[in-house]
């Protein structure tokens, strides 16, 4: 008589329940994807505190701009934009973005070929080894090799040149190749230490990086 209710499985019918203010299927959304955005959350912000503060405002804001959503494109990828903008105005608020612009302008050449170290790695390990760069540098890394963004876009999220972006890009590739070559001289247990856990992302975006 009573049944169980409807079932959200897919994102279309997690979607159309969403924007009906189905309290089940905001649920079912959240149960779906917070892993992923979490994991997104603390690349950019590592303390898992604050990951999970941005990641709280991240679904408030997701739930009120539902009706936003044409339909144009991946609705997870809508989602990933919001959260990336809600951890890039958490490091803005809280005036971490001054270490980003602090470095200077100059032209750094661009990383040659990945090295053996690199090739080596397993691309989750990577990963979490970004997460022991500086924070302008994770910042910039993050936009660029992982989220796609040109060097303009990302000049202007964060106030900063397009030459401070390259350069940054530059300086955090040659940090993290130092990082590698560590982790690989001293094995598995500097790994162990080297920052959160992220889900790997596959060898297209590891290739990006670095």
């Amino acid at each position: 008589m009573f049944g169980l209710g409807k079932t959200y499985t897919t994102y279309e019918d997690i979607l159309e329940g969403c924007k009906a203010g189905k309290e089940k299927a905001q649920y079912a959304l959240y149960s779906k994807t917070s892993g992923l955005f979490y994991s997104v959350a603390l690349r950019y912000l590592k303390n898992e505190a604050d990951a999970q503060d941005a990641l709280s405002e991240s679904y408030r804001k997701i739930f009120d701009k539902l009706s936003q959503f044409a339909g144009d494109g991946s609705f997870e990828g809508w989602m990933k934009r919001i959260v990336v903008n809600e951890c890039l105005m958490f490091i803005r608020s809280h005036k971490n973005l001054e270490k980003v612009s602090s470095f200077d302008d100059e032209g750094v050449a661009e990383p040659g070929l990945m090295s053996t170290n690199m090739l080596e790695m397993e691309a989750d390990d990577i990963h979490r080894l970004i997460c022991d760069l500086p924070l302008g540098y994770r910042t910039v890394l993050n936009l660029y090799a992982v989220e796609g963004y040109g060097h303009k876009e990302i000049a202007e999220q964060l106030g900063i040149s397009e030459g401070t972006s390259k350069s940054q890009l530059s300086k955090a590739r040659k940090m993290l190749q130092q990082l590698i070559d560590q982790a690989s001289e001293y094995g598995e247990a500097s790994l162990a230490n080297a920052g959160s856990a992220i889900p790997k992302q596959g060898q297209a975006g590891l290739s990006m990086i670095i």
